[in-house]
């Protein structure tokens, strides 16, 4: 039984088999995870600060429900235009020593939210972002590089942008339960929404996103509101943390209690990581989670 400081989770539904079959072998080495970033997309409203939640098809490492995020590339080693702290005081903010690494997941992040959403934060220069993405030609940017056929960093250095890094927070550092057939490592960022730009889906692949006031969800979370309004055969009657990795519903909760989204990102917060533990409750499978200190292992991992 896990001690009271630690919280536990629900494993879901896709996932049980698993989870069972992990109790009957617990002696197996677990498949190595993938290098993944995740960005939190904020924003101020009425009712209370907002944050942009998206359905993933499969069985997503991030959750059913996500925040806009995917896997690290090999192109997102390749060179750019960098505006912001360097990749060495970004991997001193995240808990690791490995600059490299650290500037792979930055990349990837904003490289996954420009995909996922539109959003794009990049510029002509250290001050200046980019003002609109409306433009027909960046849903067609989107799309080449989500099927790789183009290259992100590239594509900015051909129209004399810049990643301006400056605009993103770290926030945590989430790995997948051992047990897991797919397993990502995956670092969290935040970011505001800029003025100009428009949170979309991607044309032909994305299903359902919206911005969902924080609080809401948390208050409806033991309910199935939100995947019945999503509507998908995998998600209704699911409630939130059956439809969320921990990670997620964890933020949820702190940006419900924010007082908006500039005092959220200023806040001071240790390089939290999270590994969770597949225990049987009651013969019931869930995942003990509790912040677990420096980040430094996650350099071991590549792809």
């Amino acid at each position: 039984m896990p001690s009271s400081t630690v919280r536990l989770f629900p494993v879901a539904p896709d996932q049980r088999v698993a989870a069972q079959s992990w109790f009957e072998r617990p002696d197996r080495t677990p498949r190595k995870p993938r290098l993944a970033s995740s960005v939190v997309l904020l924003r101020d409203s009425p009712r209370g600060t907002e944050t942009y939640l998206a359905y993933r098809r499969g069985e997503s490492p991030l959750g059913k429900v996500a925040f806009p995020g995917g896997s690290v590339e090999e192109n997102d080693d390749a060179q750019g235009t960098w505006y912001g702290p360097a990749p060495s005081a970004w991997a001193k903010s995240m808990g690791i020593s490995d600059a490299r690494l650290a500037r792979r997941h930055v990349v990837a992040a904003i490289r996954e939210l420009f995909e996922e959403t539109g959003i794009l934060l990049a510029g002509p220069d250290e001050s200046t972002l980019l003002e609109s993405n409306r433009a027909p030609e960046w849903m067609a940017a989107r799309t080449a590089i989500a099927a790789q056929d183009a290259s992100f960093l590239e594509l900015l250095g051909k129209r004399g942008l810049g990643l301006r890094t400056d605009l993103l927070r770290p926030l945590s550092n989430w790995h997948s339960p051992d047990f897991a057939l797919r397993r990502f490592d995956t670092r969290y960022f935040a970011a505001v929404q800029p003025l100009g730009q428009d949170a979309t889906l991607l044309e032909g692949k994305g299903v359902w996103a919206a911005w969902k006031p924080a609080g809401d969800v948390i208050a409806a979370r033991d309910t199935p509101e939100l995947g019945d309004e999503i509507g998908r055969p995998d998600t209704q009657g699911l409630t939130l943390g059956e439809l969320v990795v921990p990670p997620v519903e964890i933020t949820l909760e702190k940006l419900a209690s924010a007082r908006g989204c500039i005092a959220y990102l200023s806040s001071r917060r240790p390089a939290t990581v999270y590994r969770p533990e597949l225990v049987d409750i009651d013969g019931e499978p869930r995942l003990a989670v509790s912040p677990g200190g420096a980040a430094e292992g996650s350099s071991q991992h590549g792809r």
